[in-house]
C-alpha cells in the first residue's frame, strides 16, 4: 500500500490547492469535479455538512478514479472515517485535532489532514498519526506565524493555509513556508455552475504559480 503521506506530496506536488466543495449535491458533484480537475487541481474535498456527502464522494472518485485524490472535510466523528473510504475517499480533513479521528484515519491508511492554530495542536495531531496540517482559520493568522511555526514543525510535514486566501494573496504564505491552500467559499458556493467554479479554479491555479 502506497503511503499517504507520499500520496498527499505527489497530490500537491502536482497543484498545491485543496478545493474545497461544500454544499454540493451528488447531481452536481460530477460536473463540478470535472471543473476543478480540468483548471489543474489534484485534491478535492465534500464536506461532510454537504447534501448526502458520502454520494458525492462516491461519484466524484468514480469519474475521476486516480487522477485526484478525492475525501471528506468537517470529518468530526471517527466512524465516519470507514464510510468516506467505503465510498471511495482517500483523505480526511477535519476542522481540529481530535485524536479518535486522526488515528481511525492512520489506521485505514487514508490521508489525515487536520485543522490546526497552535504548535501544541499541531504536534498532538502529528502524535495521532497526521500527516498534513491545516492551518484554519488562517484570516486570524499570518504568514509570520507559518514562518515561526515552520521554524519547529517537522520539515517533511506539509503545512496548508486556509481561510480567505484569495488569487492574489498566496505570496506571502509561500514565501513564509506554507506548502499549499485550501480554497472554500472562494471557489465554490452552492448551488454555482461548473463554468464559474472551472473559472475560478483556473484563477488559483495561475495565482499560485505566480
Amino acid at each position: 500500500m502506497t503511503d499517504p503521506l507520499d500520496i498527499l506530496k505527489a497530490r500537491l506536488a502536482e497543484c498545491p490547492l485543496v478545493a474545497i466543495i461544500r454544499g454540493v449535491t451528488p447531481d452536481e458533484a460530477e460536473a463540478i469535479g470535472a471543473a476543478i480537475h480540468d483548471a489543474g487541481i489534484r485534491i478535492i474535498e465534500v464536506p461532510l455538512n454537504s447534501p448526502d456527502p458520502l454520494a458525492s464522494i462516491a461519484r466524484l472518485a468514480k469519474s475521476l478514479g486516480d487522477r485526484a485524490l478525492i475525501g471528506a472535510g468537517t470529518v468530526l466523528d471517527p466512524e465516519d472515517v470507514a464510510r468516506v473510504r467505503d465510498a471511495g475517499g482517500g483523505v480526511i480533513v477535519s476542522p481540529n485535532t481530535f485524536a479518535p479521528v486522526i488515528e481511525a484515519t492512520a489506521r485505514a491508511g487514508l490521508v489525515s489532514l487536520p485543522g490546526y492554530f497552535t504548535p501544541s495542536e499541531a504536534f498532538t495531531a502529528l502524535r495521532a498519526g497526521a500527516h498534513g496540517l491545516k492551518l484554519f482559520p488562517a484570516e486570524g493568522a499570518s504568514p509570520a506565524v507559518v514562518k515561526a511555526q515552520k521554524a519547529v514543525l517537522p520539515k517533511d510535514v506539509p503545512l496548508l493555509v486556509v481561510g480567505g486566501v484569495k488569487p492574489d494573496t498566496m505570496g506571502p504564505w509561500i514565501e513564509a513556508g506554507a506548502q499549499g491552500f485550501g480554497l472554500g467559499g472562494g471557489l465554490y458556493q452552492p448551488g454555482q455552475s461548473a463554468e464559474e467554479t472551472g473559472r475560478k479554479a483556473r484563477a488559483y491555479v495561475e495565482g499560485v504559480k505566480g
